[in-house]
């Protein structure tokens, strides 16, 4: 049987940014807002596509 070589990982998390750590200004968003938002401005989109 062949001799398996062992190799050594990285720790899991080296070189990761954590970015949630940070507070910046601007406005915050939930996710449902985004949802809404995208959704209203699809239905506009279309209902110009047809108003032509």
């Amino acid at each position: 049987m062949a001799k398996r070589d062992k190799k050594v990982l990285p720790p899991s998390g080296a070189g990761l940014v954590r970015y949630f750590e940070e507070e910046t200004r601007g406005p915050r968003l939930s996710p449902e807002q985004v949802v809404v938002m995208t959704v209203i401005l699809a239905v506009a989109c279309i209902a110009l596509r047809f108003t032509q």
